[in-house]
């Protein structure tokens, strides 16, 4: 999303505990400007002493976010278990009983949407995808051998094995170039910079590093059917099979990432400290609970708050 460069973030923190109203917008517009600034290559020359202050107020700001996010879900986390077993189970069932699964929304893009109603619907999408690419390399700094080899793994298909024209971000581009999608601050509805705000803090700090994993873990599990259900849209209105490969692709791809992510990733990390158990499922929670809002929000846009307020 092209967003003006984040200069003068003074009292970043406001808005930082609002989940929703004009001051939880404005907060995200201004933390999905930080993070545009702050995640873009630069040389040292270039920053200068006051952007380093506003990263650092940034960097603050979205922890207090991620505190009420943790404090707001807390009652859809309370019986994690610690007993890997039981966790892997846990985590599985998810896909169907985590928040937004089985949302009314996608079947509706599927079979009745416009192309102007999908093109509305992407360019949400695209805004709120923070590159799960680079999420997953910020993520597996220092983490564990065999947790790490899988997520090596999962990257190097993301990148296309090697072959710029098999890499997924590309592919989004190109359909996003294909359809005109082309995200500004004010077509944007904060839910979806919300949901990429949280899944870049939670790979951006540490002491959430497992929070992400789950977080990304549960993408791989719940995304394909969502994903087969926007293809589907996207061929009856005759956007062509190059142009949706990015969704044909995760519509498949991903069933295989998930099991293996939860076999060589998850199993490995909470039978070494199931601790770990919790911060993965709580991240796997704050991605699907982001997730649920944006469909909320995406149905009252499209189809009207009665529509809506039948499916809640």
């Amino acid at each position: 999303m092209k967003v003006k460069p984040a200069h003068n973030l003074g009292g970043f923190a406001e808005g930082a505990e609002s989940l929703d109203g004009p001051a939880f917008a404005d907060f995200q517009l201004r933390l999905a400007a930080a993070n545009h600034q702050r995640l873009k290559p630069g040389l040292p020359d270039e920053a200068s002493m006051a952007e380093r202050d506003a990263e650092l107020e940034a960097s603050e700001a979205e922890l207090r976010y991620l505190a009420t996010v943790r404090s707001e879900i807390a009652p859809l986390v309370r019986d994690i278990p610690g007993d890997v077993d039981e966790f892997i189970a846990w985590f599985e069932g998810l896909q169907t009983s985590g928040p937004g699964q089985g949302d009314p929304l996608f079947p509706w893009l599927a079979t009745e949407a416009t192309l102007g109603e999908l093109r509305w619907f992407l360019t949400q999408e695209v805004a709120g995808e923070a590159g799960f690419d680079d999420l997953l390399a910020m993520t597996q700094v220092k983490m564990p051998k065999q947790a790490k080899l899988e997520m090596a793994r999962n990257f190097w298909d993301e990148m296309g094995r090697g072959h710029p024209g098999g890499m997924h971000g590309p592919m989004l581009e190109r359909l996003s170039s294909h359809l005109g999608v082309d995200p500004l601050p004010g077509t944007v509805v904060p839910e979806s910079l919300a949901l990429a705000n949280a899944m870049v803090a939670m790979a951006m700090h540490r002491s959430y590093a497992f929070h992400s994993i789950g977080a990304l873990g549960v993408i791989e599990m719940t995304a394909p059917g969502r994903a087969a259900l926007v293809n589907e849209g996207l061929k009856r209105l005759g956007v062509p099979a190059r142009k949706r490969q990015y969704f044909a692709v995760h519509a498949v791809l991903d069933i295989k990432h998930s099991e293996s992510w939860n076999r060589e990733g998850l199993r490995p990390l909470v039978a070494e400290d199931p601790r770990r158990a919790q911060a993965i499922g709580e991240g796997a929670i704050i991605r699907l609970w982001h997730g649920q809002r944006c469909f909320a929000r995406y149905r009252k846009e499209l189809f009207g708050a009665a529509v809506q307020d039948a499916a809640a």
